[in-house]
Formats: structure tokens, C-alpha cells, sequence
């Protein structure tokens, strides 16, 4: 089956809803040899992922996942998910991971979604861990963290048994040095089901095909953002260093794509050098040293940054600016690293 979707997707011909069930139960299948699926990854990504591709990935992967059990209540509140795709091979210390914790903080509900490294030294189940974070917490331990400390880390292997399957296709194709749908899916799949998402994407082209895609999905608000470092190189981030893509939509208004420029911001002058992390010992002493206060130069800079977006995504603040307000502010106050000790008892 797979071979004979490779030869339509060689025609530049995308695959029907029905036709991606059916790889996915390939993809899925520990009979079907690995080399197969890797082709027909990268026969996929060579023609270029639809969004409608993209989406009915999403919903055939989450039809297979483990759902942890949350309360209506907790469930009543916006749940948000702070998480880059990876794939921009800069090496920049764990930001998405720091903001999703500042988040916290500061009274929004975080379902971290997440898996140790594939494209970096240190993935946030790795940072997390380092951290003393528990990343190993079973559904209904992460139901209750989410309810209890407004935040939960949700470690993917747990909630996607028929990864296991996929995982030997997805290493042939990081050896080939191929990406593969799946580096746009991680994002799509957090069995939490967020309401709120900021997104972050390695090329500025991909905002918004990936932010109609949460919107099919259901998201309810949402911020896919693309963050330059030069003309040509580009973080999945919010970048201090240069103007950021960004494509969102929310319920009370409709989808706009526009452009950041960092200027609005007070930020302190800065290179990508300094914003690069190590492994997750490393990144985890930069986290601490962020959340604890010690950390003021460029590196909190892209925390308060990524940080804002965030809180206004979850409706938390109504504006970038208040919300980079509220950001340094949770960190000075202290309740930043105070969650970080809560969450690592």
C-alpha cells in the first residue's frame, strides 16, 4: 500500500483523508519493513505536505493515542501549549520550555507536550528532567498535575504506543538528513487537546498552512510564529534578533498574518551566540538561572518574549506589551522559580 502511494505522490498528487488512514495503519505496523515507511516519508516531504494532509495525520494518530482524563473544570479553563517543531538547528537553549513554566507562573494552565531530543541536544522531557521535573507521570497523575499545579508535563511515548513502530523509519530519515510530516505533527498530537497554542516553525512559509491546520483541529486561539536571525536562517521561536512571521487566529476575531519587529520591545543588544544552550544539564542551569532571576541579559530577554505571545494567547494579558510586563514580573516576584520547586518535588 505504501509503495503505491509513494508512486502517486511522485505525480505530485496528495493523498485523499481515506488514503492517509490507510498509510497511517502502515506507518503504524511493525510488519511493514522501516525502509518502505522512510520512503514513503520522504516521498511525502518532497512533495510538500498539504494542510488537509497534515490534519488528517493529526486526527488518524490521535485516534490512537491515550487520553488522559481531565475534569470538566479543568477542562473549562484555557489550556495552553508552548512548543516549537524543532528542526532549526541553531542549538538556542530550551525557550519554549522556560516560557511554558513562566506560564505557570503566572495562573495559566500548561499541558506541555513533548519527547526528548531528535534535532537538538536536549529535548524538554530532557531539560525537564534535568530540572527535577517528573516526565514519566501516568494520565491520570498528569490530569491531576494540570489540575492541582496548573501544569503537567505530558511525555509522548506515553501517550502514543504506535510511535514505536513509526521510530525506526523516522531515524533512517534523520540519517538520509530528511525532515518528515512528523516534525510538523509533535505540536498537533498533545493528548491534552489545548485550547490555546503558540507555535513555533524553522521557516516563515510554514506559519500559516500549519495555523490553518490547529484551526481545523479546533484550536480555539492560537499563534504559529517564525522568528529570523538573518535573511536567510530563521528559529522556531519568537526572535529577539530579528523580525518574526507570525499567522494567528482567535474565536472573538478572524486569521491575519502579519510581522513583529522586536523594536516595541526593551530589548538588550544581542547575537544568536547568545542564545545557544548545551546539553540538558547545561540548559537546565540556564533555565534556573532565568527563572531564579540571575539570568538578565539576552537569554531572558527571549523568555519574556516568547513568554508574552504566550500569555496572550491564553487571553491572559490583551496585549504583547502587557504581557511582556507580566512575564518579568513573575520572575522578579519570585513565583517563577517557586513554581520550578513545586513542579520538582
Amino acid at each position: 500500500m505504501l509503495e503505491k502511494f509513494i508512486s502517486q505522490l511522485a505525480a505530485a498528487s496528495p493523498l485523499a483523508d481515506e488514503q492517509v488512514c490507510l498509510a497511517v495503519e502502515q506507518l503504524t505496523d511493525e510488519a511493514v519493513p522501516a525502509a518502505t515507511k522512510a520512503d514513503f516519508l520522504i516521498a511525502l516531504a518532497e512533495k510538500s505536505e498539504t494542510p488537509g494532509e497534515i490534519a488528517a495525520f493529526a486526527r488518524a494518530l490521535r485516534n490512537k493515542s491515550i487520553s488522559p482524563p481531565i475534569d470538566f473544570e479543568t477542562r473549562a479553563r484555557e489550556i495552553l501549549d508552548v512548543v516549537g517543531t524543532g528542526g532549526d538547528r541553531h542549538g538556542t537553549f530550551n525557550i519554549s520550555t522556560t516560557t511554558a513554566i513562566v506560564c505557570a507562573a503566572a495562573g495559566v494552565t500548561v499541558a506541555k507536550h513533548g519527547n526528548r531530543a531528535v534535532t537538538s541536544q536536549a529535548g524538554s522531557a530532557d531539560v525537564l528532567e534535568a530540572l527535577g521535573v517528573r516526565i514519566d507521570l501516568t494520565p491520570v497523575e498528569a490530569a491531576r498535575s494540570l489540575r492541582e499545579h496548573h501544569f503537567a508535563f505530558f511525555f509522548a511515548p506515553n501517550y502514543h504506543p504506535a510511535f514505536k513502530h513509526i521510530t525506526p523509519a523516522r531515524k533512517l530519515c534523520a540519517g538520509r538528513g530528511r525532515r518528515t510530516i512528523f516534525n510538523f505533527l509533535g505540536p498537533l498530537l498533545n493528548p491534552a487537546c489545548p485550547s490555546a497554542m503558540l507555535v513555533g516553525v524553522p521557516h516563515p512559509e510554514m506559519c500559516e498552512p500549519l495555523a490553518r491546520v490547529l484551526q481545523t483541529l479546533g484550536v480555539r486561539r492560537a499563534m504559529v510564529v517564525c522568528g529570523a536571525v538573518s535573511a536567510t536562517s530563521h528559529l522556531d521561536e519568537l526572535s529577539t534578533l530579528g523580525e518574526n512571521t507570525i499567522a494567528e487566529f482567535y474565536q472573538e476575531r478572524g486569521f491575519a498574518v502579519s510581522v513583529l519587529s522586536p523594536e516595541q520591545f526593551p530589548l538588550q543588544p544581542a547575537t544568536l551566540a547568545d542564545l545557544i544552550g548545551g546539553d540538558c544539564r547545561a540548559n537546565a542551569e540556564i533555565v534556573r538561572r532565568i527563572l531564579h532571576g540571575e539570568e538578565r541579559g539576552p537569554k531572558r530577554d527571549a523568555v519574556l518574549l516568547n513568554t508574552a505571545a504566550a500569555l496572550f494567547v491564553a487571553d491572559k494579558t490583551k496585549t504583547l506589551v502587557a504581557g511582556w510586563d507580566l512575564a518579568g514580573e513573575t520572575i522578579d516576584s519570585g513565583r517563577a522559580n517557586a513554581k520550578l520547586a513545586e513542579l520538582a518535588r
